[in-house]
């Protein structure tokens, strides 16, 4: 009898937990609508599963616009280019715009290709822009339509993990040169942006884990609790678990818009977004920007941020070890590139948060909190270098 009753008691529990589970997935179903503050206005980020099918009287709620540009990539509008149709009520109203959206082509000469495009097309000062696809989209239609005839509206549509709670909000554009990375760009923040979870669902394994390092990051600089449901729950965002992306990717934009709306140009507070982007862009430099996605190199540059925190006295044993554990749970990383560091030092000197001629990195005294330091001796910074390989063991790595 005393079995069955723990028995009981423990089907009890496990059915209070599904269903407070249920609870918070219902909840969380219905459209969410965060605002951000820009010196252009206020937008809208309007985040659901399933909202794609709103966007049609989303986009009406901006006025009328003499016609649509829709800038994509193959492989993106193979995917989802029906859907986005259908969703916005298209027909022959619209001009389709077709890019390159790997990394290394993410350069001025993919921005002209495409401001051309779009004059052949009639472009005029009353067209829209949506942009469909993840970051390389997103940066470079952002970048066209803040200069093609001087600004153009814009809306964004994100289709990738990483472009849904980062690279689609705030307002950043552009595109990178040799000597580094988002080195030529504006602030032109979008109208509107639309996140649909259910795009994921044809994502590449690969892009979806990469996208995982700016959820991590949220959490390292700004949310203790997020970190730690990231800990407990690592496998059913791995599975894409719509419970778990329907917490992590709102929470994400929260986060994200609490902190362009408070510092758009990244005068001070918008540095703390850029954790582990110092040592990343200089990854992504050093390479080519052939080796990683921004994911990656994001995922390899926190480890090392955590790293060159505890060095300096600021970040404790326990907070890295437990950074550098979740970020290995994204799965395999390409490697470290071999070169010596003084070579991804002086790639570092091209970030765009050095100042007069000093290296800034954003480092985390604690998970949940984050801040920016100029005062990290050489030393220190190389010492950091020639360990960081090895946080990853080779049988780790993901080659090619």
């Amino acid at each position: 009898m005393a079995g069955s009753c723990a028995l009981g008691a423990t089907h009890c529990r496990k059915l209070c937990a599904k269903f407070k589970l249920l609870q918070r997935t219902l909840l969380r179903m219905k459209k969410k609508r965060i605002l951000v503050n820009s010196s252009a206005g206020r937008y809208s980020i309007v985040c659901r599963e399933g909202i794609l099918r709103d966007a049609a009287k989303e986009l009406r709620n901006l006025g009328k616009f003499s016609r649509i540009h829709l800038v994509s990539s193959p492989n993106v509008w193979r995917a989802v280019g029906k859907s986005v149709l259908n969703g916005l009520g298209l027909k022959n109203a619209h001009a389709k715009h077709l890019m390159n959206d790997v990394e290394s082509a993410k350069n001025l000469l993919t921005v002209e290709k495409l401001s051309r495009s779009l004059v052949r097309a009639g472009i005029d000062r009353h067209s829209l822009i949506i942009a469909v696809g993840g970051g390389v989209v997103g940066d470079v239609a952002g970048f066209a339509a803040s200069a093609c005839l001087r600004g153009v509206a814009l809306v964004q549509i994100p289709t990738t993990l990483i472009a849904q709670v980062d690279s689609a909000v705030g307002g950043k554009t552009g595109v990178n040169l040799p000597e580094g990375k988002n080195l030529v760009g504006t602030f032109y923040p979008a109208r509107l942006v639309l996140v649909d979870s259910s795009m994921l669902k044809p994502l590449p394994e690969r892009q979806f884990r990469g996208g995982l390092a700016e959820v991590i990051k949220y959490g390292i600089i700004a949310d203790a609790k997020l970190f730690v449901f990231l800990e407990k729950n690592f496998d059913a965002v791995l599975h894409r678990d719509p419970a778990a992306l329907a917490y992590i990717i709102p929470r994400s934009l929260e986060i994200k818009a609490h902190v362009v709306s408070r510092d758009e140009r990244e005068s001070g507070l918008r540095e703390i977004l850029n954790f582990g982007h110092t040592f990343g862009h200089a990854l992504e430099t050093i390479t080519n920007y052939r080796t990683y996605q921004h994911g990656e190199a994001v995922a390899w540059g926190m480890m090392a941020a955590a790293l060159l925190g505890h060095e300096i006295g600021l970040t404790p044993a326990d907070e890295v070890s437990r950074i550098v554990s979740l970020v290995r749970r994204m799965g395999p990383l390409p490697p470290w590139p071999r070169v010596p560091p003084k070579a991804l030092i002086a790639a570092m000197h091209s970030d765009k948060k050095t100042r007069a001629g000093k290296l800034r990195f954003v480092l985390a005294p604690k998970i949940g909190k984050a801040e920016s330091h100029d005062d990290v001796p050489l030393e220190t910074l190389v010492r950091v270098l020639h360990f960081a390989p090895h946080f990853v063991t080779p049988s780790e790595e993901r080659r090619g």
